[in-house]
């Protein structure tokens, strides 16, 4: 073989190693540098993170892209030590970051709109919602999805950008609800014995609040009836069950009182008289 040859390799490898050696010695510095600042920064972000009130999967999500970025810088800083542009870093990123998001254009838009429900708290785990015509009580809130329990024990799994573009009515943020009971009458019932006999039967019940104190008030003249309202709040996460407990004792003290809730009827005129025809139940 000719010595030239194997001399000219021989050259090159040193030339490269004398090049590059210095280099390569830094980017082995500067990445076992770059490691232990890494773990550091992590450290002190999950501690901040267990110290805040953000959701567990914020918290997943946010310690995730710290990762992702910090190595990116590291990566990036090493790459321009050996001589790497950082130009070069960029276009891969940016080739990358399209791909993907072409890729998953829908989940892309769940996963925004799961950060903004992580972030901003429209509801939480244990809330019940009303949204999309849905309602039931939060169960769990990735990134990704929010599943709620319907009242028949269904489990629906709602896509975050969808839920975070419709309007969402949340029923147990305030600590307290209001019941509305609609009554109606006719108007020879006398209004004053309404409002006592209801409202004895709405302040009968233990678990309602007594500030504000519940109320009745005749709230609209219809055609042939008068429409009543009464009020009482009560503990949001108690809503339903004292709900259906003071309807039913309205109507057992209108009951024992004598008045009766009006009816809708049919009235047909014969001549100059009229008789009722028709009553519906």
């Amino acid at each position: 073989m000719d010595t030239s040859f194997i001399d000219s390799i021989k050259s090159f490898f040193k030339e490269t190693l004398v090049s590059l050696g210095p280099k390569l010695l830094y980017s082995i510095i500067v990445f076992i540098l770059g490691m232990l600042i890494i773990k550091l920064i992590m450290r002190l972000l999950k501690a901040t993170l267990k110290k805040s009130k953000v959701e567990l999967s914020l918290k997943t999500f946010v310690e995730s892209l710290s990762v992702f970025i910090l190595y990116g810088l590291l990566f990036t800083l090493i790459g321009s030590i050996l001589g790497i542009k950082a130009t070069s870093f960029l276009a891969i990123f940016g080739a990358a970051g399209i791909a993907i998001g072409l890729a998953l254009q829908g989940s892309l838009a769940n996963f925004a709109g799961g950060v903004l429900i992580l972030v901003f708290k429209p509801f939480k785990a244990g809330d019940l919602i009303a949204v999309n015509q849905h309602k039931g009580h939060v169960v769990k809130v990735d990134i990704l999805y929010t599943r709620i329990k319907t009242f028949d024990g269904r489990i629906i799994t709602m896509p975050n950008g969808n839920v975070a573009n419709s309007d969402v009515d949340n029923r147990t943020m305030e600590p307290t609800r209001r019941i509305d009971l609609e009554l109606r009458f006719t108007y020879k019932t006398d209004i004053d014995q309404i409002r006592e006999v209801v409202l004895k039967a709405l302040k009968s019940h233990k678990q309602i609040e007594t500030d504000p104190e519940p109320d009745v008030w005749l709230e609209e003249f219809l055609e042939s009836e008068m429409r009543i309202v009464a009020r009482c709040w009560v503990d949001s996460q108690l809503y339903w069950p004292v709900f259906w407990e003071q309807m039913e004792s309205v109507k057992k003290s209108l009951d024992i009182a004598g008045l009766e809730i009006s009816m809708p009827q049919r009235v047909v005129y014969q001549g100059g008289d009229y008789i009722i025809k028709e009553k519906n139940q």
